[in-house]
């Protein structure tokens, strides 16, 4: 009995891995065991970036309202906890887009809650 390699699922596989290469350098792009290697990896990365693009956006947020807290004589731990203490819902990503396009409206919630 001959051997059957089903030469159509293979060659739809590599096309497929090879179709999401594209545009990477050199033989990353059209070298088959490269470009499935590479790509493994940057699937990897791609899943560990999700994860950590929201870290660091809440390190920014957090930065950007300490920056504009300490202009008026506070730290952050000590505005959150004021905060928190008066009731105020507003998260971190809104406080930091006042603090950052709209400083007198800021600086009246500081007054707030000092």
């Amino acid at each position: 009995m001959p051997r059957s390699v089903n030469a159509v699922a293979s060659r739809a596989r590599r096309k497929r891995i090879l179709k999401q290469a594209k545009g990477f350098y050199g033989k990353r792009k059209n070298v088959y065991t490269v470009a499935k290697n590479v790509l493994e990896k940057g699937l990897t990365y791609r899943y560990v970036g999700r994860k950590l693009k929201k870290r660091e956006y809440r390190a920014l947020w957090i930065a950007r309202i300490n920056a504009a807290v300490r202009s008026e004589g506070l730290t952050y731990s000590r505005f959150i906890h004021l905060l928190n203490e008066k009731g105020v819902t507003l998260d971190r990503k809104i406080l930091a887009d006042i603090a950052m396009n709209e400083p007198e409206a800021f600086k009246q919630l500081i007054a707030s809650v000092k």
